[in-house]
């Protein structure tokens, strides 16, 4: 006769075995993306065709934005700078981001051919941070007056406008559009001089919207999707921790943090099946060291858990994330800050 116990005690053995071995078994591969002549490099876009943005070092001191496409990195070089960095691709291979000399920051559209300056909205420095399909660009801007406020450059008219704020601003505080979807939906943070702090928001159809907090005093959009859901940062009661946010249809949801860490966390890239990435920080028993996540089937990972053993890398910044689900990023491989790629398995 079959011991009915030791049978199900024998199964339920083997079924977490399997689990645990499957657990274990690297979901994605990495590759580091080199660098243009210097020792780091960091990633931060990736669109569907798998071309990545980001920036790399070219020599002491001076670093360049890169498209990596088929396997290469291309300079983009600057605007006549020191510094460039490419932060936002589209579908079709355009890149927006920055370029400075430490004192004046230029937002600037790579075209495919050549890198152009966008302008300002009168403050003579601003910043590009995001870019649709259309070629539709936003960031922060300095205005005549002397405040920073966020913007949307229509690629089509060659205009910037400014997309003003959530509430009253009285003083120099940031406002940054940092998000920027197909539909023309945007997303940042703003200040309010009333509520007094800065939050995220959508901005749709000209309305600016303030999505709240996680019940503490601030809040930032750092991206968007297809379908108008946004990740950022959310600060708790008391404003001692800060988590990864997902908000969607006038919710937002807290993504936590990974196990180990201060109660610090930060999305940064979502996809259309809204996987959210980003970094958490945990806690090395000297310093706070950030490990990079993903978050998706209700559940934040450690994507350092999930690429092969002895691999080399600590995978500290994720950055982007396309559709098929390959991230970019930033991370340590011997020694070195690297841009790298992880591909699904």
């Amino acid at each position: 006769m079959r011991n009915n116990k030791l049978f199900v005690c024998a199964s339920f053995a083997a079924i977490l075995l399997a689990s645990e071995s499957a657990a274990a078994a690297p979901a994605y591969t990495v590759t580091d993306l080199g660098t243009l002549g210097g020792p780091a490099s960091s990633a931060h876009g990736i669109n569907d065709s798998g071309e990545i943005t980001g920036v790399a070092e070219t020599g002491p001191d001076n670093s360049a934005a890169f498209l990596y496409a088929n396997g290469k990195m291309k300079n983009l070089g600057t605007l006549g700078g020191s510094v460039g960095v490419g932060l936002g691709i589209n579908a079709s291979g355009k890149v927006a981001g920055y370029s400075t000399n430490s004192q004046t920051y230029r937002p600037f559209l790579y075209n495919g051919r050549k890198m152009k300056d966008l302008g300002d909205l009168g403050g003579g420095t601003a910043t590009a941070y995001a870019i649709n399909r259309h070629g539709d660009v936003v960031g922060s801007s300095f205005t005549a007056d002397g405040m920073n406020d966020p913007f949307l450059y229509l690629s089509k008219t060659k205009t910037m406008i400014d997309l003003g704020n959530l509430g009253r601003v009285s003083a120099q505080e940031w406002n940054v559009a940092s998000g920027i979807n197909d539909s023309g939906q945007i997303t940042g943070e703003s200040w309010d001089d009333d509520l007094g702090g800065f939050f995220a928001f959508i901005w749709d159809q000209g309305k600016m919207t303030n999505l709240g907090t996680l019940g503490g005093p601030y809040s930032t959009g750092d991206a968007i999707n297809r379908y108008g859901q946004i990740t950022g940062q959310a600060y708790l009661p008391g404003g001692a921790e800060a988590h990864a946010f997902l908000w969607s249809k006038g919710h937002m949801k807290d993504l936590g943090v990974l196990p180990g860490g201060p109660g610090y966390s930060w999305g940064v890239g979502i996809n259309g099946s809204a996987t959210v990435v980003g970094y958490s920080q945990l806690d090395s028993g000297q310093t706070y060291v950030d490990h990079a996540f993903v978050y998706s089937g209700r559940r934040m990972r450690d994507l350092n858990d999930l690429i092969p053993q002895g691999s080399g890398w600590v995978l500290n910044i994720a950055s982007g994330v396309n559709d098929a689900g390959a991230i970019v990023g930033e991370g340590t491989h011997g020694g070195q800050t690297r841009a790298f790629l992880l591909t699904p398995k």
